[in-house]
């Protein structure tokens, strides 16, 4: 956990020097092509792939509370868990020299066989600049929140910090 908020306060402070700045298009797509890569792995459990992508000091923050290290989230695929599918949204890229974030929703369809679950995720991917990874990046962390679906028929609660409409 103080690595992952190490690094993001890293990150945090390396944008001060360049707020504005636009990303580097051959960076993003190395970012976005890493996390398609990770995505793919994950869902045909290509332990190999996944070991180059990911960095030695991973931190991998579960929305339940539970992390984990690179050793215990590659030995997990060893396990009996399917994973179906691991899909990204309303994904941003914000990258600060050798610190990037990518940030967004990611749908992922898991679990064990006869329970897969449908998992709703906003998560934060802190990458670094490595050329270990097969694009030139490593994920170093990972912090996952589990977003709550509306209830049918039932609006979305507003954003923290709005004010909720008056009544009729």
């Amino acid at each position: 956990m103080k690595e992952t908020m190490l690094l993001t306060l890293i990150g945090a402070l390396m944008a001060a020097g360049s707020l504005g700045a636009a990303n580097d298009p051959r960076v993003e797509k190395a970012i976005t092509e890493t996390m398609e890569a990770m995505a793919k792995a994950t869902i045909s459990k290509d332990v190999a792939t996944l070991n180059s992508i990911y960095g030695e000091t991973l931190m991998y923050s579960h929305s339940s509370g539970m992390t984990q290290t690179k050793a215990a989230v590659l030995k997990a695929f060893e396990g009996p868990n399917i994973n179906e599918s691991m899909t990204f949204s309303d994904s941003s890229i914000r990258i600060y020299g050798d610190v990037a974030l990518f940030k967004g929703i990611c749908d992922f369809r898991n679990g064990p066989p006869g329970a897969i679950t449908d998992n709703h995720l906003n998560i934060l991917w802190v990458l670094v600049k490595n050329s270990r990874g097969p694009f030139g990046w490593q994920i170093v962390s990972r912090q996952t929140t589990r977003v709550a679906e509306p209830t049918p028929g039932r609006a979305a609660a507003p954003p923290a910090g709005s004010a909720a409409p008056a009544p009729r």
